[in-house]
């Protein structure tokens, strides 16, 4: 799934402009490509050899310079925007549930050092207040000058920052008053949503 992840970023980064695998990495980390697409930098230049290899990118031209390595320029090709194509809707179809570093862990957590535990969440908590305060902030940066897929981007790293905040809140609350190894049928969320599901 990661090849496919960095196949179209690379591809869609070659829609907007011809580019050579340096400026395609620089474009990647501008745009946090590679943790969005969860591969490596480090294998974009295998990626473009093969995209090259299987007709879906093309040489233009090569940048010639005394003092450093040639640089090849590539674009898109018919086929590669195919290709782009295929692999854009399998992502928007992809169902993998998401991962959380967290969640192996809250299986045992009620066994584990109740105040480590709650020193950990309050760092994560600290952490994630920043990044909600980032996200928020890099989406009103780019308001009418990046297309709008891409603001529905920012604001959804945004909400989900804001209900991992909430979670993690929750789940601090009950982890200083001891109650992680509990077993009562107290509920979590809150009532008025609980109800709607039921009534669905």
């Amino acid at each position: 799934m990661k090849a496919l992840s960095i196949r179209l970023s690379i591809l869609g980064l070659l829609l907007e402009e011809n580019l050579h695998p340096y400026e395609i990495s620089l474009r990647m980390k501008e745009r946090f490509l590679d943790q969005k697409g969860q591969f490596k930098i480090g294998s974009l230049y295998y990626a473009v050899d093969q995209l090259e290899k299987q007709a879906y990118i093309e040489a233009v031209e090569t940048i010639r310079s005394e003092n450093r390595p040639d640089k090849t320029v590539f674009r898109i090709t018919d086929k590669g925007r195919t290709y782009f194509h295929k692999l854009l809707i399998e992502r928007l179809r992809d169902t993998e549930p998401p991962y959380h570093p967290m969640y192996i862990a809250l299986v045992f957590a009620g066994k584990g050092d109740q105040r480590d535990i709650a020193q950990i969440l309050k760092e994560r908590i600290q952490d994630t207040e920043h990044m909600v305060n980032i996200y928020y902030q890099v989406y009103a940066e780019h308001r009418g000058i990046v297309p709008r897929s891409v603001l529905h981007l920012m604001v959804g790293q945004y909400e989900h920052a804001k209900t991992e905040l909430s979670w993690l809140k929750r789940l601090l609350a009950e982890t200083e008053e001891g109650r992680l190894n509990e077993r009562t049928i107290s509920p979590l969320l809150d009532e008025e949503y609980e109800e709607e599901r039921i009534d669905e």
